[in-house]
């Protein structure tokens, strides 16, 4: 075997000759150890097919890595080689995780701020179509991709897709102890594609939208399947676990204690420990968060307004990755506007959670985004491209002000006021204020005097920044109400919705 160089957080992947008779996906097992001074890794192997096995592993430490397989058959056992983890590329950051409670971050500690999207079924398209969802994303600012591992059949998803998960007999009927290499090669092909694009690829495991009976496999089969993605996808830095898009609809195949067994399997042999969730049809039906194998809330509702009590309840980073979708079709949930997707998005981030886009406009071919790729017809992606931005460029990651103490408002406005607009803030150095559908002509605030504070206006659906017009009070203005504490500052605002203030010391 040879030394190759691979860099820190990369992919090292080394193939071996092995029994091809019986099922190899049941009868042959293969790890790996590999070993650099003091770390030691173990991986899980996996058939190829036609005779392949692959071992795969993403190396963390700089350095002489070596290796050595472990294996039922004596042609995959005892099998040895060495790599080299060299420095990480500029743009590879590391795999992402947990940062600060409620926040992301790369493993060399670069900040993360998930504005993802979701197209379910993209990887299940046409050649063509999907690669028209990989230029489409080219142009977007999206850095997260919700995909199903599975297809789906659901209302304007319908085409049967051109790989099976698993190897068919001539009836069509799929056997499901043997996995079909070809439709994981070619799904893993577009995780990496999109790894090589800068955007995290958040794999849904299980949903129930099926009628080629995935979504109610048996639990034997359930936890090989899912040992099987581990094995093949793990490695890859960009890989997140999302088990369900809307368990709570299996619930009566896929009782609660398997779900929980999931999570359990996904601790004790991923190596990577890779972001772990899931995801709840009904509000009322929500996963309970808190549990240990929950790296962050994953979390459909309509109503933004409750992430700050999500923060509070699970103290996890909050990510409501279907807030609703812009588009016309006859669903509520994918038929609100452009402007109704921006203000939400802009409402969660700035009470210190993070939003998910989608897009569900009627086409002649039923190619919706949000369910195939292809192109975006709406306008709400680019806001989200431009709150990204802004986001970005703030210090760190940010606190919601509701139930914080703020030097914004004076304690006695401070509940009254969060509860209409809402903020963020990052220490005293930095605020970000949305007023949402709100459009005062003026606006108090209370900040310090004998600091320096630039005051920006942006206008969040136009993708303006402009420098407010500010005034310093020596006496409150005749429409202030009769608070004790004096404001300190009045901005001149131009009387529209969808503002926000930005407050940088």
């Amino acid at each position: 075997m040879t030394n190759q160089k691979v860099e820190r957080w990369g992919l090292f992947e080394e193939a071996f000759n092995g029994p091809s008779d019986g099922n190899p996906f049941l009868d042959v097992s293969l790890k790996a150890t590999f070993t650099n001074g003091a770390n030691s890794v173990e991986v899980t192997g996996f058939y190829d097919g036609d005779g392949i096995y692959r071992v795969r592993f993403m190396p963390d430490v700089i350095g002489e890595w070596s290796y050595t397989t472990q294996s039922n058959q004596a042609a995959l056992d005892g099998k040895s080689g060495q790599l080299t983890c060299i420095e990480p590329s500029a743009d590879n950051h590391g795999p992402v995780g947990v940062h600060d409670t409620f926040h992301f971050a790369h493993a060399d500690g670069t900040p993360y701020y998930p504005f993802g999207t979701t197209c379910y079924a993209w990887t299940h398209q046409t050649e063509e179509l999907q690669e028209q969802t990989l230029k489409t994303l080219e142009e977007a600012s999206f850095n997260k991709m919700r995909m199903c591992v599975f297809p789906k059949d659901y209302p304007f998803n319908k085409n049967e897709p051109p790989y099976y998960a698993f190897e068919r007999n001539e009836a069509g009927e799929e056997d499901h102890s043997r996995f079909n290499p070809v439709f994981f090669q070619h799904f893993e092909k577009r995780v990496g594609q999109l790894l090589e694009m800068g955007i995290e690829a958040d794999i849904i495991i299980w949903h129930p939208y099926d009628r080629w009976g995935y979504a109610n496999m048996d639990e034997e089969t359930d936890y090989r399947y899912l040992r099987y993605l581990v094995a093949r996808l793990g490695a890859y830095r960009n890989v997140w676990w999302s088990l369900a898009n809307e368990y709570d609809f299996m619930l009566e195949y896929k009782p609660m204690e398997r779900w929980d067994n999931f999570f359990q399997i996904l601790l004790n042999e991923d190596p990577y420990d890779r972001l772990r969730s899931i995801h709840q049809g009904h509000p009322e039906d929500m996963y309970d968060h808190n549990k240990p194998g929950v790296t962050h809330v994953c979390i459909q509702h309509v109503d933004v307004r409750q992430v700050v009590e999500w923060r509070k309840t699970y103290g996890k980073p909050i990510v409501d990755d279907e807030l609703q979708y812009e588009g016309d079709i006859v669903y509520p949930w994918g038929g609100i506007t452009a402007e109704e997707e921006t203000h939400r998005f802009w409402f969660i981030v700035t009470n210190g959670g993070y939003g998910g886009h989608g897009e569900t406009y009627m086409h002649s071919d039923d190619i919706l985004w949000w369910a195939k790729g292809g192109v975006l017809h709406g306008e709400s992606w680019k806001r989200v491209g431009f709150l990204r931005e802004i986001i970005e460029d703030a210090p760190g990651g940010l606190s919601p002000h509701q139930g914080a103490d703020s030097n914004v408002f004076p304690q006695r406005m401070s509940r009254w006021l969060w509860s209409q607009y809402s903020g963020a803030y990052h220490g005293d150095d930095y605020h970000l204020i949305y007023l949402g559908v709100y459009q005062p002509a003026r606006f108090l605030l209370w900040l310090p005097v004998d600091d320096a504070y630039q005051f920006d206006v942006i206008d969040t659906w136009n993708m303006t920044i402009e420098p407010a017009q500010v005034s310093v009070l020596s006496e409150p203005p005749d429409y202030a109400y009769p608070f004790p504490e004096q404001p300190t500052y009045e901005l001149i605002l131009p009387g529209k919705p969808y503002l926000a203030l930005r407050i940088r010391k």
